[in-house]
């Protein structure tokens, strides 16, 4: 099966830019064929073109005919869907907030699911058609992330796994709790200048591990113990009782229910078990592996393909607003790409000068999906 996969960019380490680089190399595993279209391309696009997976940033250029396109991010899967013609796609939607994942409401986007309730939620509240939404849960590679040796009886080391921790958002309430338990801290993640490319070389070193969504997923699949905690708050402690109601919020932001204190975070600490936290990762192994998401993942391409192939959805006016839209986004997005070639000291002054305020109101107020 020939799969183009679209992104918004493949240039860091970020959530969907490794979910897009997890599930290219497994259809190709699996024997498919898989393709990449994205807007940015840098270091991730560079690592999946080495790996023999073709990459682009120019849809037009590309020498290649889908049977179905797995979208991610409105501007890229608008533009897959209308530079081929005939081909049926889905869209999957990993945030609740972010302008980027608004759903592409389009004839032949055939499903729409939504990596956790709250993505869900926001693709019906923006219009998707409610018989054609559900749920993708979240996978690791358990090739790559594989169970470390037994946790000591008492944490003596834990890790901050996030490119959102640093000394201005919650990292210093982290620090304080994991003094007061008596534990020794480290930070991964772009927010403090240390990202790992390999966290499955290092996740096996501590016993606690603070993250959420796919960074608390790859924790637990190692055996730590995980604390659901990021920029939105502090959530559980992650325990085997907890396992099947925490995994369709993709053990993500709809769980960080309480504040950034240090009382928070030790309350969580305290409720370390390393057995408990055993379970756990022999609960994940069992349902969450990258393999069997994909085997799953074909089976829906085939059912939207053969939907598509008996019962070809017309056109209408959903597809006009879709080509405006698209329209529209590829003005702003030749705009965002004219002013990231400006020099940063030339960007200040022109920040600086006097008229251009109502221009770059306009311009958010687009990329925020609110202009008309």
């Amino acid at each position: 099966m020939r799969v183009l996969i679209t992104n918004y960019c493949l240039i860091s380490l970020s959530g969907t830019e490794l979910y897009v680089r997890d599930i290219a190399l497994e259809l190709r595993r699996q024997g498919h064929t898989p393709v990449v279209y994205a807007s940015w391309l840098g270091k991730t696009a560079e690592d999946l073109s080495l790996e023999g997976i073709p990459v682009t940033s120019s849809l037009n250029r590309l020498d290649f005919q889908p049977d179905i396109i797995h979208g991610h991010h409105l501007h890229e899967t608008l533009s897959a869907v209308l530079r081929f013609p005939g081909v049926p796609a889905l869209f999957v939607c990993h945030s609740h907030t972010r302008w980027t994942d608004k759903p592409p409401l389009h004839s032949r986007v055939l499903r729409y699911f939504g990596v956790s309730g709250l993505c869900v939620e926001r693709l019906r509240a923006l219009g998707a058609p409610g018989d054609r939404i559900g749920q993708l849960y979240n996978f690791v590679d358990l090739e790559r992330f594989r169970p470390r040796p037994p946790l000591p009886e008492k944490p003596l080391r834990a890790l901050v796994f996030s490119n959102y921790a640093a000394s201005d958002t919650y990292l210093p309430a982290v620090a304080e709790a994991c003094r007061s338990a008596g534990i020794e801290l480290s930070v991964v993640g772009a927010g403090v200048g240390n990202s790992v490319e390999r966290p499955e070389e290092i996740l096996g070193r501590y016993d606690i591990v603070f993250a959420k969504a796919k960074a608390a997923l790859e924790a637990m699949a190692v055996g730590c113990a995980v604390v659901l905690c990021d920029f939105g708050g502090v959530g559980p402690m992650v325990t085997s009782s907890t396992f099947e109601d925490l995994r369709p919020l993709n053990f993500g932001f709809q769980s960080l229910t309480e504040t950034h204190t240090p009382e928070n975070l030790l309350r969580q600490i305290e409720r370390y078990d390393p057995r408990d936290a055993e379970r756990v990762s022999t609960k994940l192994r069992a349902c969450a592996g990258l393999n069997q998401a994909v085997v799953e993942l074909t089976d829906i391409y085939r059912q939207t393909i053969d939907e598509y192939r008996s019962r070809p959805v017309s056109g209408g006016l959903r597809d006009i607003a879709c080509r405006a839209a698209e329209a529209r986004f590829r003005l702003t997005y030749g705009v965002l790409r004219l002013w990231r070639s400006i020099p940063q000291e030339k960007r200040q002054a022109i920040n600086n000068h006097h008229g251009l305020g109502a221009i770059k109101r306009g311009i958010q107020l687009v990329l925020c999906g609110r202009a008309r």
